[in-house]
């Protein structure tokens, strides 16, 4: 998995090129084209429209079933993700199996470390969303209802259930959406107060996560 940003950080792309074996995965041969395709995908809006894309005379989809042919493995452009936005950085963590990418709504002078901290703490926690208000309420409904039937078994009345679901609620957001969550360099408070504290006025408008494991 790689991650790459352009020159102005306006715009980055995470692609995960996969084989089949870590013994292709450590090849230099492989890590130099996938570290080609990641550069060819900054130029480019979608995976279809990357995988047609002239490489070296011929398409990118045709050189990576030529590359399977003489590998021996299937080599297979699984992931690419796109962010575009008025800064944006990123994290790959080592060994390439995770990177992940953070969008900011300005650029200021910490913008670097800002985002590839919060770019760390999307990679490590695998959050589901931005906050409460960008989960898709069938989730929220779903977790309610796991709620209520944990609380019926362990007995409680049916009258305390919507109010006990709603403080579970609460710790399911705190534990999954990227801003409630604890921040992992200093747990003590959340990713919400980390970015006030280096900015009151600049936020987190998206993240985009990829993993092999």
């Amino acid at each position: 998995v790689l991650a790459k940003v352009n020159s102005e950080n306006t715009s980055g792309i995470i692609i995960s090129l996969n084989c089949e074996t870590d013994f292709v995965a450590k090849n230099e041969d492989y890590i130099k084209l996938a570290n080609e395709i990641a550069d060819l995908a900054l130029k480019h809006k979608s995976l279809d429209s990357l995988l047609n894309t002239d490489f070296k005379n011929i398409t990118l989809k045709e050189k990576l079933i030529e590359q399977t042919g003489i590998i021996g493995e299937k080599i297979e452009l699984k992931e690419f993700k796109r962010i575009d936005d008025n800064y944006v950085g990123f994290y790959v963590h080592a060994g390439n199996k995770i990177a992940s990418l953070v969008s900011l709504s300005e650029k200021i002078e910490q913008s670097e470390e800002l985002s590839k901290n919060i770019a760390m703490q999307v990679a490590a926690m695998n959050p589901i969303s931005l906050d409460e208000n960008n989960i898709d309420q069938k989730i929220i409904e779903k977790e309610i209802e796991i709620a209520k039937e944990q609380l019926r078994q362990e007995g409680k009345p049916e009258s305390m259930l919507d109010n006990i679901a709603k403080g579970k609620l609460k710790r399911f957001f705190k534990d999954n959406t990227l801003l409630n969550q604890s921040y992992i360099k200093e747990n003590k408070i959340s990713v919400n107060s980390y970015i006030k504290s280096i900015s009151p006025s600049i936020k987190v408008n998206s993240f985009s996560r990829v993993s092999l494991v």
